[in-house]
């Protein structure tokens, strides 16, 4: 079938997309693209265990995991194959669909489904590539045998407590273009150097096509709004002594909206919990926000309580907020439904409905716009010698929906303020102030400034986040056989870049504005909506107000891969007792750059100089901390050599052992800003006799820092949970029920460092495999493969952070103990902090205000884990074709020591001394925990008889257990497994069908049984699952 065999790159591009510079350069840049889109084609059902059959005819080309042409050494690699067949089985549309498909890929912790109405999800057009769930940045991907430049702009996941990881963007994979999809599922350092911890995913684009073929397909989402269509063209043209072909794609996706699903429509999930007597009285599913638009202020420097007569309107701290006065707590009617009461809201009991529900209005999955193109050519110089280039462009604009922005950084409202209740008497020009409200005592003439503590501008409207992005690649080299070895060598450049641009409200411009003293002062007093208490404004302050705040926020990051290489091989360097030796060698040299360049409001160029208290803070944004412009660059030297010894032949006659061979291999590389690493690799193939083969290897492999880790100054991110010590002091109280119910949510500044002193991360991989073919039976039940692999990894040295909710815990531990946590820096207890501490033989303690943390190697982490596969295959029978493939994989240890200070936080925790319901890191053993489900495995059937093919494909991922979500004794909540099946039917019309020759249709349906994503405290777990059912589609082909 003509489109089994043709690569299919998108044609088209979006409105939204920036134009060519040129046209060369874009399809430079495809180049990139197809190295991404490799690592997304490979669907799990389709994946074939390497063994040692030559059944499939890509086992005749070089695979991944050894640089031998023609050796039989690849056959004791653990190395999974997806042809183009076996793609289409999943139903695949992008990257990230295919890859969730693979049962070895783990949790995709950079996309832009998980943690969607935050701005620490995914921006743009990425999701990650994360084999065995190692973490981001520990698989190794390449393009037709070579490497592939990083995403440039950094992800804090949760895996690394918000440290910055960079990764391959599998969204940049056109799924439709790859002629197979190589998985090595062992580490490979030894051969291709660093981040080649797990494994390494090699995507191969199809070549040397003489012909075109076009083809489109449309689908959707059903019950939801998402609506994808994509359009594709490959051709190619042989000439005389070669080949030039080239591959066109573009895809064009409506945006998931919140609202389409119940579990994603609201922040409040509560009713999902309320049959489940152990979950029922958790608040953890309500995840409505703390700031709204219902402001908690306070006066600045204020001269005691403030009263109205004899009612008081703030707290002794000076603290009052804006509130419904259908809510108890009125102090001051303001009007329209509007008070004043003394003290901040806490947001809980008859007061949480003020916390605002962020997903109404927003999406779960950008509007997207995808290009795709990438030529490559072939020409022969002479019988020895030929020469190939590759060209290739990736580009992609997204469209997200983000809630408004809050105030993350205080500010100060002048006393000259319209708004202002306790404004002047008159302004400035003469005026009587309208809104000052009558009869307050300890209030000068003059008015008093406020401190805008928490507060969200929702009459800003939503946060639009626009992102473009581009991958471009340019690779030229030359290729031959000299006395027998072949021989190879290239230059590639390669660089991806990303710009982000996104509203946001600036804080001088803010400040202005609020400084105003007619009715286009910006108004923070007026409250939101009082029919939706967590939700909109009804009384917006004015279009003027709000123009003036609003600017747009740019963000431009930039990595680029300059590598050249010689590679060296032959498969029969000598003659040994078991047959040829076969030898490769090669040396490598690359460039790596990485820039991160802020918007001069956050890198310190524009910083807030507060115009009443004269404060000082490096970001201008209201909404974001400060962070500093970021660069680094390192230039990286290996050399590396590899043999494949074939110790037995079975022409040797041994009983038993009808084959034995060897591959030894050894890297060194030499960085310039850490120095040089130099790892082995040991693997065997052991045939006892033919059709069964054990296998096993020993490997040891290491990850470089990545250069921001390396490079940052200290910076700020948004860091959001319970300040646990007011936990306490609340449950002391009596104030709550049990610690669960706990609301004392706040919002801190955590500020992270970088470390130029960081070590590589190393690691040490072994497996022990079995790959069985039953050549004993009949052809008319066809042929099969098993294989099962036991694998284990041991990483050390891993980066990461101790984390903001692990320095405020162990801030609630010390407190409870009469200390406290140096690394969390509080504001001074006020009169109010004092009073919600009396009586619970708690010292009072004040707001926290930052979080200081730096990224160091960590202790330990160790997988381990087991891999089977089945491939079945009947042909040429009366009934037609079957191809039948199992894969699963379960992991059976996943632990990484939590060090000294998390375990003695447990042990507080098990001994009484904070509550047992305390949230910590479960990171002693992260087994089913979470993003780590113990199973994983597909399934895919296909069955073709003459133009007719049908395929069914099913995936099946196991229960794990959400450990933020806990219950009152500290159980946490499981989330259910999930089994899902995907159908196509395909009909092919040959040759001589008038206008439908060489044409196919094919109708299918991933998750046909409608299956929903499991229910977690949030919704679903973006990491493990797509955040919608049946997904419907229809494609049309035809080639000429």
């Amino acid at each position: 079938m003509s489109i089994k065999f043709a690569q299919e790159k998108k044609i088209g591009r979006g409105s939204k997309m920036k134009k060519f510079n040129v046209l060369l350069g874009s399809t430079a840049l495809v180049c990139v693209m197809s190295t991404a889109s490799f690592a997304q084609t490979t669907p799990a059902a389709a994946q074939e265990p390497a063994a040692p059959s030559g059944e499939r005819a890509v086992d005749t080309v070089v695979v991944v995991g050894s640089q031998i042409r023609g050796a039989s050494v690849t056959t004791a690699l653990p190395v999974a194959v997806f042809n183009q067949e076996a793609i289409r089985a999943t139903g695949a549309v992008n990257g990230d669909d295919l890859l969730r498909t693979i049962p070895q890929m783990g949790d995709v912790l950079v996309s832009p489904a998980n943690n969607a109405q935050t701005s620490n999800s995914a921006r743009g057009d990425v999701n990650s590539i994360n084999l065995r769930s190692l973490g981001v940045g520990n698989t190794l991907v390449l393009l037709n045998g070579r490497r592939v430049v990083q995403h440039p702009t950094s992800q804090g996941t949760s895996d690394t407590g918000t440290v910055p990881v960079l990764t391959y963007n599998s969204n940049a994979i056109p799924v439709f273009g790859l002629e197979r999809l190589e998985v090595l599922l062992d580490g490979a350092a030894a051969i291709y150097g660093a981040d080649a911890v797990a494994g390494v995913v090699n995507s191969v684009t199809q070549r040397n096509f003489d012909g075109l073929q076009i083809k489109a397909q449309y689908g959707g989402a059903e019950g939801t709004r998402l609506r994808e269509f994509n359009v594709g063209m490959f051709g190619g043209q042989d000439f005389e002594r070669g080949n030039i072909s080239f591959f066109l794609d573009y895809t064009d996706r409506t945006a998931l909206r919140a609202e389409d699903q119940d579990f994603t429509a609201s922040d409040n999930l509560r009713s999902f919990f309320a049959n489940d007597p152990d979950f029922a009285s958790s608040l953890t599913p309500d995840g409505r926000n703390t700031r709204g638009a219902w402001a908690n202020l306070a006066v600045v420097g204020g001269p005691g309580v403030i009263r109205q007569g004899t009612v008081a309107l703030t707290s002794a701290a000076g603290a009052l907020r804006v509130q419904p006065t259908s809510i108890a707590g009125c102090a001051a009617n303001v009007g329209a439904g509007i008070c004043i009461g003394a003290g901040a809201l806490n947001f809980n009991t008859v007061q949480r409905d003020l916390r605002f529900d962020t997903a109404p209005g927003t999406t779960i999955n950008p509007e997207t716009q995808r290009f795709n193109l990438m030529v490559t050519g072939d020409y022969e110089i002479n019988e020895n010698v030929s020469a190939f280039g590759e060209l290739g462009w990736y580009q992609a604009s997204t469209l997200r929906i983000q809630p408004p922005v809050i105030n993350l950084n205080t500010l100060t409202i002048p006393a000259s303020n319209y708004w202002n209740p306790f404004g002047p008497v008159t302004f400035a020009n003469g005026q009587a102030n309208p809104n000052r409200l009558p009869g307050l005592t300890n209030v000068p003439v003059g008015g008093l400034p406020l401190t805008l503590n928490q507060y969200r501008f929702v009459d800003a409207g939503f946060q639009n986040v626009e992102v473009e992005n581009y991958q471009a690649r340019i690779l030229g080299g030359l290729k031959g056989n000299f006395r027998g070895f072949d021989w190879e060598s290239a230059l590639v450049y390669t660089e991806a870049k990303a710009e982000d641009v996104s509203d946001a409200v600036n804080s001088t411009a803010l400040q202005r504005q609020l400084a105003l003293s007619t009715p286009d002062a910006y108004n923070p007093f007026n409250g939101g909506c009082l029919n939706q208490l967590s939700y909109g404004d009804c009384t917006p302050s004015s279009q003027a107000a709000i123009d003036a705040i609003k600017f747009k926020l740019v963000r431009e990051s930039r990595t680029t891969l300059t590598m050249g290489d010689l590679k060296v091989s032959k498969p029969d360097l000598f003659k040994i007792w078991g047959g040829d030796v076969g030898i490769a060698f090669g040396v490598e040299v690359r460039g790596e750059t990485q820039r991160d360049n802020r918007d001069a409001n956050l890198d310190g160029t524009n910083p807030f100089v507060d115009s009443v208290t004269g404060a000082r803070q490096l970001s201008n944004v209201i909404a974001v901390s400060q962070n500093p412009d970021t660069r680094g660059k390192r230039t990286v030297s290996s050399v590396y050599v590899e043999l494949a010894l074939p110790i037995v032949s079975e022409e040797m006659n041994i009983p038993l052992v009808q084959s034995f061979d060897m591959q030894l291999a050894a890297r060194a590389e030499n960085y310039s800003d850490f120095g040089g690493v130099a790892k082995p690799k040991v693997a065997v193939a052991w045939g006892i006799f033919d059709g069964l083969k054990l296998r096993g290897s020993y490997s040891e492999g290491f990850r470089a820092p990545n250069l921001e880790q390396t490079n940052t100054a200290t910076y700020g991110r948004l860091a959001t949970n319970n300040d646990f010590i007011r936990c306490e002091a609340d449950l002391r109280a009596r104030r709550i029920a049990t610690f669960g119910a706990c609301s004392r949510s706040i919002g801190y500044s955590l500020l992270l460092s970088g470390n130029k002193d960081l070590e590589p991360e190393e690691s040490t991989n072994s497996s022990i495999g079995v790959v069985f073919e039953p050549r004993f039976l009949p052809d008319a039940m066809g042929s099969f493969i098993f294989t099962a692999d036991k694998w284990r990894i041991e990483q050390e040295k891993i980066v990461g952070l101790f984390g903001g909710a692990s320095a405020v815990a162990q801030d609630y531990l010390d407190r409870v103990q009469g200390r406290s946590n140096p690394l969390v820096t509080r504001a001074a207890p006020n009169a109010d902090d004092i009073a919600l501490f009396a009586g619970t033989g708690i010292a009072p303690v004040g707001q926290i205000i930052s979080v200081s943390d730096r990224f160091i190697n960590l202790l330990p982490q160790q997988v381990e884990g087991i891999d089977l596969g089945l491939i079945w295959r009947l042909r040429d029978t009366p009934i037609g074709n079957f191809r039948l493939t199992l894969n699963a994989s379960k992991l059976t240890k996943f632990g990484r020591e939590p060090g000294e200070a998390i375990d003695a936080l447990f042990a507080a925790r098990a001994a009484g001394t904070i509550n047992a319901a305390t949230p910590l890191p479960e990171s002693s053993d992260l087994l089913g925990r979470n993003g780590r489900p113990e199973w994983r495995g597909s399934a895919s059937l296909i069955w073709s008889k003459g133009p007719y093919q049908i395929g069914a494909f099913t995936q099946y991922i196991s229960a794990v257990d959400e450990t933020g979500f806990v219950d009152a004794l500290g159980n946490s909540w499981e989330v259910d497994s999930q089994l899902t099946g995907n159908l196509y039917f395909e009909y092919e019309w040959k040759k001589n069908a008038g206008w439908a020759s060489n044409s196919a249709i094919r109708v299918g349906a991933r998750n046909i049984t409608n299956e929903q994503p499991p229910l977690t405290s949030t919704g679903f777990l973006g990491s493990l699952y797509r955040p919608y059912g049946r997904y419907w589609y229809v494609n049309l082909s035809k080639s000429f």
